[in-house]
């Protein structure tokens, strides 16, 4: 019986010295081994259904000191469901400050202040989405003091948000045809031109994926300003990435020389060259977007705002030349290379120009290259010493020389005929004979010896 009394009063003992010590350290603060131990400690993995069991309560709201109340309730079912709840994700990887109940208090005072504060959350998993958004205009327009301007979980809703893209990061359809919809959130007016457009028509109402959405033009994260000087340079190019391949616009029987065509022409020459020399210098040429709308480009056959329509291009032509008359338009050949199907008069003018030029031309620059080369070889060629010529005598003409001899022979048949007549006409005898005369005594003189 006194060992086990002896026993109590020890314990008592010691659970008093114990206390005392608790509470001088209390009383002298924290040690800083102990501090640091705490503060490397892992924070407590909270599950999922414990978060849950508060935040399913459909009343689960708070209220900031601006009004805006911020609904807490999370759909268990969506979430599920969710990228981030069908990866097994838990609430305390994003809210990484709970961990314990009641949560911390919160300094946010507006719903968008609170956001605010979230997003760069998202930075820790999607790091490479995170860093492109840092060249946006939603970004600039944060740096500049636009609170207001969109973030992370202004376009995924991290509670909902669904797989958007497959395995080898291609968008899936149903992503794609709710993207309006998400960019209408900050951009309502915009979205309600599109939904009009044929390109919104096509994609809202007929689901057809092949019209361009939001992103296809503005991009998703980088998305750029397109009020700039340098987007509104570069839109041919934006719009040739769909109108030039061939196979998308086979479907529809639209042209794919609408950007060759452009760049042919005056309009798109300017432009185009600007967009390569000076990017970021204005041009008052003429656009895609110009002649046919930005949000609500319509239909070129239909009635009010189509292109095919005559009244229609007169009236977008006298836009920007005020003083076109009816005949004004026929000079455009609406995005179509001549052929014998479309125009085809300037068809065959083309076609005779290409023979008749270098028909022309060809032959002039032969004789251009062939003077060249003789005058090169002339340039080069040693020359030869020069031969000194005698003065050669001239040479009369034959029939001069013939006519000449005719008419000295003439001359002597004259003379002597005219010697013939003469000693005749005295009563002697002619020359010849008298010579017969001399030459016969002395004949006979010889005959006689």
């Amino acid at each position: 019986m006194r060992l086990r009394t002896y026993l109590i009063l020890a314990g008592v003992v010691v659970l008093l010295v114990s206390f005392g010590f608790a509470i001088s350290d209390a009383a002298a603060g924290s040690s800083p081994e102990i501090e640091a131990a705490v503060l490397s400690s892992p924070p407590v993995q909270i599950d999922n259904e414990s978060c849950l069991f508060c935040h399913s309560n459909e009343n689960l709201n708070i209220q900031f000191k601006s009004g805006d109340v911020l609904r807490l309730t999370i759909d268990s079912e969506l979430f599920a469901k969710s990228t981030h709840g069908s990866s097994g994700l838990n609430c305390v990887t994003c809210h990484s400050d709970i961990t314990t109940f009641p949560h911390p208090e919160r300094n946010s005072e507006s719903y968008r202040e609170f956001k605010m504060d979230y997003y760069t959350i998202c930075r820790n998993c999607h790091e490479e989405q995170f860093n492109l958004t840092l060249d946006s205009v939603h970004q600039r327009e944060l740096a500049a003091g636009n609170n207001e301007a969109a973030v992370c979980t202004d376009c995924h809703n991290p509670h909902t948000q669904q797989r958007i893209t497959n395995d080898a990061g291609k968008l899936l359809d149903y992503a794609r045809l709710h993207i309006p919809e998400t960019c209408s959130q900050c951009h309502s007016a915009i979205y309600d031109k599109y939904k009009e457009s044929v390109h919104g028509k096509a994609l809202t109402q007929q689901g057809n994926l092949d019209v361009p959405t939001c992103i296809d033009c503005h991009g998703v994260h980088n998305i750029q300003n397109p009020t700039t000087v340098t987007f509104r340079n570069s839109t041919p190019f934006l719009c040739a990435k769909c109108h030039t391949n061939n196979a998308l616009m086979s479907k529809y029987g639209i042209s794919t020389d609408v950007l060759n065509t452009y760049v042919a022409d005056f309009h798109g020459t300017t432009v185009v060259l600007f967009d390569k020399t000076y990017p970021d210098q204005p041009t008052n040429k003429p656009v895609c977007t110009d002649c046919h709308g930005v949000h609500d480009i319509a239909n070129v056959n239909d009635p009010a705002n189509g292109l095919a329509v005559r009244e229609n291009l007169l009236a977008r032509c006298q836009k920007c030349h005020p003083d076109a008359t009816a005949n004004f338009p026929d000079a455009w050949m609406s995005h179509y290379i001549p052929s014998t199907e479309k125009y085809p008069v300037v068809y065959y003018v083309n076609l005779f120009y290409k023979f008749f030029i270098p028909a022309v031309l060809g032959p002039m620059a032969l004789l251009v290259l062939m003077d060249f080369g003789r005058a090169t070889i002339n340039r080069f060629k040693k020359p030869k010493p020069a031969k000194i010529q005698e003065p050669e005598k001239e040479v009369e003409p034959v029939l001069e020389l013939e006519e000449k001899a005719q008419s000295e022979q003439a001359e002597e048949v004259a003379t002597e005929s005219q010697e013939t007549t003469e000693p005749e006409q005295a009563g002697e005898k002619p020359p010849v004979e008298q010579m017969k005369e001399v030459d016969q005594p002395e004949e006979e003189d010889k005959s006689n010896d």
